[in-house]
């Protein structure tokens, strides 16, 4: 007997009671069949990181589906694809630079759209992980929240992979008392810390993260 998304969303939430942050399906790995069972599960968030596939695969969706979702871009986002995403997708997790920032920016000006985008803060300073430094996102921040077109709806976070629980732990509370600093700092609201994956989303949701990304566990068969 299989498992159907319905019974892994339960689990899931079962798992992460009293927390109750928005649980984004990432379905970058699966089909739009998968999607339809996600949303007819319950689920209203997809999270995409290919923006060609992605786009695709939200024009083929049911009008139901499509219109009644939010989307959020998750994966690194290349300036030559900010245009396509900034038009599919509600949300962009991944700003990790000042010009990634001023692309999106001008290309939801010239649609006329208010884009909502989280800030990628690498916190673990892995070389090969994209986002701001601690260091950066301070520096940079005054000039992403003055631009036009974007809102920052809040901060965005990947813990590295194998790392014990007890690190986990610390860089996801870390990244909760920068959201803090930063609303103080620069005098904002940041709604939304986008942290926990298949593998650490109950450490996240216990640490106050405000938005699961999660695939493999949901889809599981």
């Amino acid at each position: 007997m299989h498992n159907t998304v319905r019974e892994n969303l339960l689990q899931i939430q079962e798992e992460i009671a009293p927390c109750k942050p928005r649980i984004i399906a990432v379905t970058k790995y699966f089909d739009k069949d998968a999607m339809i069972e996600a949303y007819n599960a319950g689920l209203r968030d997809f999270g995409e990181s290919r923006t060609v596939e992605a786009c695709a695969k939200i024009t083929n969706l049911p009008d139901e589906v499509r219109k009644n979702s939010t989307f959020h871009f998750i994966g690194h986002l290349q300036t030559n694809k900010v245009k396509q995403t900034v038009k599919f997708f509600d949300y962009i997790h991944s700003v990790d630079s000042l010009k990634l920032a001023q692309c999106i920016s001008q290309n939801a000006l010239d649609i006329g759209k208010t884009q909502k985008i989280l800030v990628q803060v690498n916190n673990a300073n892995e070389e090969q992980k994209f986002g701001f430094s601690r260091k950066e996102i301070f520096e940079n921040f005054e000039q992403i929240k003055s631009l036009e077109g974007i809102r920052i709806a809040g901060v965005m976070n990947m813990a590295p992979l194998g790392i014990e629980e007890d690190e986990i732990r610390k860089l996801f509370s870390d990244i909760v008392l920068l959201r803090d600093e930063l609303e103080k700092e620069f005098d904002c609201k940041l709604k939304d810390i986008s942290m926990g994956m298949s593998q650490d989303y109950q450490i996240a949701a216990q640490e106050g993260s405000t938005m699961l990304r999660v695939g493999r566990k949901l889809f599981k068969r």
